[in-house]
């Protein structure tokens, strides 16, 4: 998978930008609040739909306007395509793909990328919310029938919320007992296959994540990760005082039986029935779960140094390239480096760009020219104040 040529209209601080890119590494250059990252970001979005800064679209725009436009030339297996999504301030997204018209929902499937920046450290420290919408961005990009799966118990879930808000300020009633019952059905359906494909996808990931941890770090951490599920342990928010750590880690291969899955759902949508409609809100299921990060036996949130942090972190997005590479049609996916190497000592920015080397296409962003090894600074662009100012220089 390669980018040919980026093309931005009323995209945050550009009103207008052509970028040419190459094969293998492409370095942007600039001050901090230049604009090279709105350019990665802009390719980010393509693959994800999302920003990896903001969670709304409408900071996206320029301004001035109503709305912006991304537009990139790709190629895959000597097979070219126009990708376009427009991204509107007061109406729905439009995508087209050679010109056609096309969902907007179906873009990721003609692109693929793995975007690393600061922000995903909060991988690690942050809270159990990134760190399913990162395993479900890779869910959607390996499989992507799960977006479907995904919006459809999102809008059941939505559904059951607002039958519990109902039952707790009305009392609850025959008829609404039974309407819950149906939606529960929905409800343990839907979440029982995003919960087993989450599970797979862990186990796919651990060793991906062992070797490049040991890749970057240069040390054996003895990285791992596994599954919480709070249809089997203590309930909390990801804004409850409540550790996540008081969730059930579950065995690797242990929810591959989707019947399984099931009953246990069932059985604990029984359990805290109660609670949920003294509280209003669904407590079990997938949009509740978490990912538990572990280095050298111990919880890498609350454990780990900075450092140790930065490379899990690495890890686990370098995994998913890995990954992305081995099962995707499209094959390598473009792998973008945002203001990266600027946190890194020098050697774990010589063990990353060995990494990253042999991708088909690596995009790089940073303030300062010395901080990205020579190999990957073949080909660099120089932004300013939203501008392309000095463009395919050899370095």
């Amino acid at each position: 998978m390669l980018v040919r040529h980026l093309s931005l209209t009323d995209y945050r601080n550009y009103a207008s930008a052509e970028v040419a890119l190459r094969p293998g590494a492409n370095l942007f250059v600039g001050s901090n609040g230049q604009g090279k990252t709105n350019l990665v970001e802009a390719l980010g979005y393509l693959s994800t739909l999302g920003s990896h800064r903001v969670s709304g679209d409408r900071a996206l725009i320029r301004s001035t306007e109503q709305s912006a436009i991304i537009r990139a030339r790709l190629e895959n297996q000597g097979r070219e395509l126009l990708v376009e999504v427009q991204i509107n301030r007061d109406a729905a997204n439009r995508a087209q793909v050679n010109r056609s018209v096309v969902k907007v929902r179906e873009i990721p499937r003609y692109f693929s990328s793995v975007l690393f920046a600061p922000e995903d450290l909060a991988l690690v420290r942050g809270e159990p919310s990134g760190r399913r919408r990162f395993l479900d961005q890779l869910l959607v990009a390996r499989i992507p029938r799960l977006a479907g799966v995904m919006t459809d118990y999102e809008r059941v879930l939505k559904q059951r919320n607002t039958l519990l808000k109902s039952a707790r300020s009305s009392g609850l009633k025959g008829a609404q007992l039974t309407t819950l019952d149906i939606w529960d059905e929905r409800l343990v359906a839907l979440g029982s296959e995003i919960i087993v494909e989450r599970e797979a996808l862990v186990g796919r990931l651990r060793p991906h994540v062992e070797s490049a941890y040991l890749a970057v770090a240069g040390a054996d951490h003895s990285p791992r990760l596994a599954v919480r599920l709070s249809i089997l342990g203590t309930l909390v928010d990801d804004d409850d005082s409540a550790p996540t750590e008081s969730l059930d880690v579950v065995p690797s291969g242990s929810l591959s039986d989707r019947s399984d899955v099931e009953q246990q759902f069932r059985a604990a949508l029984v359990r805290v029935r109660r609670q949920e409609l003294d509280r209003g809100i669904t407590l079990s299921g997938p949009h509740r779960d978490d990912v538990y990060f572990e280095l050298n036996g111990l919880p890498a949130k609350g454990y780990a140094s900075h450092g140790e942090s930065w490379s899990f972190a690495l890890a686990v997005k370098l995994a998913s390239a890995e990954l992305l590479r081995t099962d995707s049609v499209t094959g390598d996916p473009v792998v973008i480096l945002d203001d990266v190497f600027a946190e890194l000592d020098a050697a774990r920015r010589s063990r990353l760009a060995m990494a990253v080397g042999d991708y088909e296409q690596v995009l790089i962003t940073s303030a300062v020219f010395d901080d990205v090894p020579e190999q990957l600074t073949a080909h660099t662009v120089h932004i300013s104040a939203g501008t392309i100012v000095d463009e395919a220089v050899d370095a």
